[in-house]
């Protein structure tokens, strides 16, 4: 087994999407198919789907498949874990090489969605990360999520676009402040019937 990084900092994300629905395949496939995965190197198995590249590729595929299975009214919860710096991670270095350019921002920036989400970091390499978590959570807070404390994760509660850009910050940062090896791990709910329940 090869236990050395690339040359390039690949980042990648192993997700699954559950939309409560009778119609659950045609939702996950129609969704694959919209999305434009070219700058992400994309494995789909039984259990999870795995996407792999530039951090800012990963972000914009994993929000643009959720966005455009919720955007449907359907009930749906995404759990993903996102990494980078994992040891042995080598194959694929020529998706570092993409532009920065987020293909699927386009078609899915108008998507107005609501959701709630939970993250727990995991800066598995060293580092000094703590504050700089803070910081991401107070500029998210500022960017109007809702920011709760919860056991073993934090909660978010808002839009997509604005929780995810905060997720992807705080998963670069984190890397930045010196973490070698990074962990991220996301669940969201989106059009859930109980939230409805809970702010009527």
């Amino acid at each position: 087994m090869n236990e050395q990084c690339g040359n390039s900092r690949i980042a990648g994300c192993s997700f699954s999407v559950h939309p409560m629905s009778d119609h659950f395949i045609d939702h996950i496939l129609d969704s694959l198919q919209e999305v434009d995965t070219t700058k992400v190197w994309l494995h789909t198995d039984d259990v999870t789907t795995t996407i792999r590249g530039r951090i800012e590729h990963v972000f914009d595929v994993t929000k643009a498949i959720l966005l455009t299975i919720a955007k449907s009214g359907v009930h749906a919860a995404f759990q993903g874990t996102y990494s980078i710096g994992c040891p042995g991670d080598s194959s694929g270095d020529a998706y570092i090489a993409e532009t920065s350019e987020r293909v699927n921002e386009p078609s899915i920036h108008s998507i107005q969605q609501p959701i709630a989400a939970k993250f727990s970091l995991y800066p598995m390499g060293g580092g000094h990360y703590m504050d700089t978590i803070y910081h991401q959570i107070d500029h998210m807070k500022e960017n109007g999520v809702n920011v709760s404390p919860a056991h073993y994760s934090t909660r978010l509660d808002g839009d997509t676009h604005q929780i995810f850009n905060g997720l992807e910050s705080v998963f670069r940062k984190t890397e930045q402040s010196g973490s070698s090896h990074t962990v991220m791990t996301v669940t969201v709910s989106a059009n859930s019937p109980s939230a409805k329940e809970e702010g009527s």
